[in-house]
């Protein structure tokens, strides 16, 4: 079977450290992919964030690149497998910059946090027990 991937793509203010915070998270930079204008952070086998320069990303659309400090157009949620992990990869990005945003969602079947990164793009983390989802 065909397994779908996706590549969120992030306009970036500074490459360089935007991308240095998603490697302190434990992503890692696919180099074959990345250059003076992008960086392919690798999140997991299906999931590719593509951080480009406000340049490179405006060659992508005809609207206007929104402030992502200011504004909202996109929360993206990643499953982490733990409600330890989800602690783990927030407390990795408040350390290396990012800012917690909301409360801790706990609602005992799943357990959530979110974060900003450097350019204020929303991250939630969540986790949901294995046995709710099966049902």
């Amino acid at each position: 079977m065909y397994q779908q991937m996706i590549f969120p793509n992030l306009a970036v203010n500074d490459l360089d450290a935007a991308t240095k915070f998603f490697t302190e998270l434990g992503f890692e930079r696919n180099p074959q992919f990345s250059d003076d204008t992008g960086a392919a952070i690798v999140v997991s086998e299906h999931i590719v964030l593509m951080l480009l320069t406000k340049d490179k990303y405006a060659g992508f659309t005809k609207k206007p690149i929104i402030d992502s400090k200011a504004s909202s157009e996109v929360l993206l949620c990643l499953s982490a497998e733990s409600r330890e992990k989800v602690d783990e990869i927030v407390d990795r990005a408040i350390a290396a910059g990012g800012t917690e945003t909301g409360e801790k969602q706990d609602h005992g079947f799943m357990y959530g946090r979110a974060f900003d990164d450097l350019d204020g793009h929303t991250f939630e983390i969540m986790w949901m027990d294995p046995s709710v989802v099966e049902g």
